[in-house]
């Protein structure tokens, strides 16, 4: 995981619902954690493009439903800016599922839609897979 460049509005409290882009076999997933992020007391957690959470998966096949797994945040609706002055928004929130923490490889092989470029930056695993940057 490398450092992002961007200053990246956190748009996603916990208890967000999200869509999976990513061939994993979940499809609606829960935000339940984020790692590493510090907050002000019985203030909640929010993340961003390219923040490590954990998600509880809602809606899939039978195997990974109602289970805990790491994820990828790789579009979110509320805007956030880059260093050049230029805003992004995506048109839905979508996260991708990992295999583990610390590799940083996806779990799918196959990503729908654009992918942000502060999440491809940040992990590579991603950059491989995704077949649109933005």
């Amino acid at each position: 995981m490398k450092a992002i460049k961007a200053k990246v509005t956190r748009g996603l409290p916990l208890g967000t619902i999200l869509e999976t882009c990513d061939n994993s076999g979940a499809k609606v997933v829960r935000l339940i954690g984020v790692k590493g992020h510090k907050t002000v007391k019985r203030r909640l957690s929010a993340a961003g493009v390219g923040a490590l959470v954990n998600v509880a998966v809602i809606k899939g096949r039978a195997d990974v439903r109602k289970q805990v797994l790491p994820a990828v945040i790789v579009r979110q609706k509320k805007a956030y800016r880059r260093p050049d002055g230029t805003r992004v928004k995506f048109e839905d929130n979508a996260v991708v599922i990992m295999k583990d923490d610390k590799a940083g490889t996806p779990k799918g092989t196959i990503f729908k839609g654009a992918i942000a470029k502060e999440a491809a930056e940040r992990w590579p695993g991603i950059a491989k897979v995704a077949s649109i940057v933005v």
